[in-house]
């Protein structure tokens, strides 16, 4: 999961803390898709490919992430410097490459949010404002997916951005056709999987769409987990967190009224 300061605390330390998910997963990201971790599947009840441990028995594409933390946003003028001749250094674009990664990991959660809401609304209006977001959303998210793939392989200290299209599993070594397709950067639409019946055959889809995976608590969990809400002074949670976990649970105990 990611570890990183609030969007509106720029001024303060950023840091990613990408890690693997526990069993049931605790937010949205997990079991839905983390780019990181880059295999493909078309039997788990994930989207596109998952990544960063998002499934029992599935690995890391970028393992150090899931080790430590790590900048995601330059903490002074030093972390954003160009080396003399104009170039990137590679602590700069670690920075760089992490932050995409975060980018990718807030944006695939409305994914799944909204079409988790979706089903609960009786409302109409309600109901246009989630399927209105809700594929502003999937588009977001794609398109972070896509950037992620391209983050330059490069080590910067304990953090390796390892080549994920050079058909070698970065977590053991392992090769060959089955690994390559498993880590291919640019394999960005959702995998088909089985869903609803078996009978279908599979299908592409967005998943997961239900509320232990999906739902609003789900989401939450994962911000909390993520240390979204974490005090710098304090090394605690602020209060919002209790806030917002009373928003989504009502969320999630809605039904439909017919």
């Amino acid at each position: 999961m990611v570890r990183g300061r609030p969007s509106w605390a720029p001024a303060h330390p950023c840091h990613e803390h990408l890690c693997p998910d526990p069993t049931p997963p605790p937010g949205f990201l997990s079991r839905t898709f983390w780019y990181a971790g880059g295999e493909r599947s078309d039997s788990d009840g994930i989207s596109s490919r998952d990544s960063q441990s998002g499934s029992p028995g599935r690995e890391n594409a970028v393992p150090d992430l899931a080790k430590g933390q790590h900048t995601a946003i330059p903490l002074n003028d030093a972390d954003a410097a160009l080396n003399t001749d104009g170039s990137i250094p590679n602590h700069l674009q670690a920075i760089a490459n992490t932050a995409g990664f975060h980018f990718c990991f807030i944006e695939q959660g409305g994914t799944s949010l909204y079409p988790t809401l979706a089903q609960k609304v009786t409302n109409l209006e309600v109901l246009r404002v989630l399927l209105s977001i809700g594929p502003s959303e999937t588009m977001h998210f794609q398109v972070w997916h896509d950037k992620a793939g391209n983050a330059p392989a490069i080590t910067d200290g304990n953090l390796t951005f390892p080549n994920l299209n050079n058909g070698v599993d970065p977590n053991n070594g392992a090769t060959g056709a089955a690994v390559a397709d498993e880590f291919q950067t640019n394999l960005i639409m959702p995998e088909p999987t089985i869903f609803l019946n078996s009978k279908f055959g599979p299908v592409s889809i967005i998943r997961p769409t239900a509320e232990p995976n999906g739902g609003a608590m789900a989401a939450v969990q994962s911000f909390v987990d993520d240390g979204l809400f974490l005090d710098p002074a304090t090394g605690s949670n602020t209060g919002i967190v209790a806030v917002l976990r009373r928003l989504a649970e009502e969320a999630d105990e809605a039904t439909r009224q017919l």
